[in-house]
């Protein structure tokens, strides 16, 4: 057994910003199933939204964001969030974070500030289009400067350790978690009363989507599994615009794209986003998504395109450097030729249910980033605000667990955790059946659940993830674990999860379009769908 101070789970942006203000006051344990760079956040093309400009204002930012929400933002949490953004973004820079800049009129240096679909001002910050990568990359390089933060690449966090699942009930609290480690295939325990889930979201749910192959709804299993509360999984956000080609299929292309005056296009050359919001290519993603989907179905094609060629070879090169080349590998000039895309699953908007602090309902466990839900997206999220709430909700954890869990006070009581216990399990020969119920759930959620939904489509897909969850369970408990059959767990526990909180949503909104219920329920307040295990 393993003793931290902090563990935390992921190395994305939300998990290693919380480990470098983490590690001020005792040591970390950052826990990664693949390389600490294999994140969510490490493919962010975008930018992170923030109010750094006279122009703008955070009002201007609130107002925004409560807009594309749909009615289900917190405000009182997109408030905190946006009005703490500029600190973020100060400490980011200082720990080497570079985003592009441009001269002023007076000659000085200042950001060079893009706009994406649903913000009404230039506010999102970029390094050019991989800000993603410039900003994990300078997060982890910081993280390794600090003797005592310690990084597990490859190991699997299986489940959260809670007083409860001990079989305590004078409180529910960490107390660490199990973990595989994928070398040795040996699970050790790691104990901490504090600790972070900074996974990231569930993409790969979805036959096609924008994640990386890790984004598997980690966070959100483990929590469910140890009796945290889980709210609005029926709002998946699909990006519209993913690269459609065979050779790069989860290749997106950036909404700042359009921000810089990109067109969507038919196989015709007409632009078509003017039919379905006067916003037109800058709409919020969710009407976009939908507008395309209609498109493709109203056409008979396989995709739409993006059109930016009107615009100057070296600006496009400047701005999307990294775009310019992934689709040159594949023949397409961005320069001279439209784009295909299509949408693709991209952005998970609910998650484990927190406060602003990231504090869930059990004692000491924490959801930074994608994994939590604290009110900020609502029913979608804006475009770039993602990272923006990793920053600042990482930087409120670690602070609210200091005050809640001094570093150095005994606790009350102490607990004797088990060993993990594999009983009669055997090793697993049957791995093509994992990989076949792998792509059975990621079919059924893409053809059942996807941007347009009806209720029988949402109760087929209920009845077959219950006989998945039975087949899922009985590989788990008759064979020896691996990372394949662990992600597998967390996806169909995950993918039931979606399909119960969108069954339990008789109507359409922000990402949630159901034929049945193809408006708004005005009847009744708006209100979360949440969803507890016991």
């Amino acid at each position: 057994m393993t003793d931290y101070d902090f563990i935390i789970v992921g190395s994305g942006a939300g998990g290693l910003s919380a480990a470098l203000h983490a590690s001020e006051h005792g040591n970390v344990a950052i826990i990664t199933k693949r390389g600490a760079l294999d994140s969510n956040s490490n493919w962010a093309q975008g930018g992170i939204a923030c109010v750094t400009s006279e122009l703008d204002s955070i009002e201007e930012h609130v107002s925004d964001t409560l807009i594309a929400g749909a009615g289900l933002c917190n405000e009182a949490a997109v408030r905190t969030i946006v009005t703490e953004g500029p600190d973020r973004i100060a400490e980011l820079v200082k720990w080497g974070v570079h985003f592009d800049q441009k001269e002023a009129s007076d000659g000085h240096l200042e950001f060079d500030l893009t706009r994406e679909g649903g913000h009404s001002q230039r506010r999102v910050l970029h390094a050019a289009d991989a800000t993603g990568r410039e900003l994990t990359e300078k997060l982890l390089a910081a993280v390794k400067e600090r003797p005592n933060i310690t990084i597990y690449e490859n190991h699997f966090a299986i489940d959260v350790i809670t007083t409860a699942k001990l079989g305590f009930v004078t409180e529910d609290r960490v107390l660490g978690l199990y973990v595989l480690n994928e070398a040795t295939q040996e699970v050790v325990t790691f104990r901490s009363d504090r600790i972070v889930l900074s996974t990231g979201g569930c993409g790969r749910v979805y036959l096609y989507t924008t994640n990386p192959r890790v984004a598997t709804g980690d966070g959100v299993a483990m929590a469910w599994r140890a009796g945290a509360s889980i709210a609005n999984m029926e709002f998946i956000q699909f990006h519209p615009t993913c690269l459609y080609h065979p050779q790069k299929r989860s290749f997106l292309i950036t909404e700042a794209m359009r921000g810089e005056g990109a067109r969507l296009i038919d196989n015709q050359g007409n632009e078509f986003m003017h039919k379905y919001d006067p916003r037109g290519s800058l709409a919020p993603r969710d009407i976009v998504a939908r507008a395309i989907d209609s498109e493709i179905k109203r056409t008979g094609g396989p995709c739409v395109y993006l059109d930016i060629s009107h615009r100057s070879a070296d600006f496009i090169l400047s701005h999307f450097p990294n775009i310019y080349r992934a689709c040159l590998e594949v023949d397409i000039d961005i320069t001279k030729q439209p784009i295909p895309v299509v949408p693709a699953a991209h952005y998970q908007c609910g998650g484990v249910v927190t406060d602003v602090n990231g504090a869930t309902r059990i004692r000491g466990l924490c959801a930074v980033g994608e994994v939590g839900c604290t009110g900020l997206h609502g029913a979608n999220r804006l475009a770039s605000n993602s990272l923006l709430e990793c920053l600042v909700i990482s930087h409120r954890a670690v602070d609210h667990m200091l005050r809640k869990m001094p570093i150095g006070k005994e606790a009350e009581q102490t607990y004797s955790i088990p060993p993990w216990q594999s009983g009669e399990a055997v090793d697993n020969d049957e791995l093509v059946v994992i990989y076949h119920n792998w792509d059975e759930i990621r079919r059924l959620m893409w053809d059942y659940v996807s941007i347009l939904r009806t209720t029988k489509r949402l109760q087929r897909a209920a009845a077959r993830l219950r006989n998945l969850k039975r087949e899922v369970q009985e590989f788990y408990w008759n064979f020896r674990i691996t990372s394949e059959l662990l992600e597998l767990r967390n996806l169909v526990e995950t993918a039931s999860l979606i399909v119960e909180c969108a069954i339990r949503r008789n109507e359409s909104r922000g990402l949630h379009f159901t034929l049945d219920y193809p408006e708004k329920d005005l009847v009744r307040e708006p209100a979360d769908t949440v969803v507890r295990r016991y």
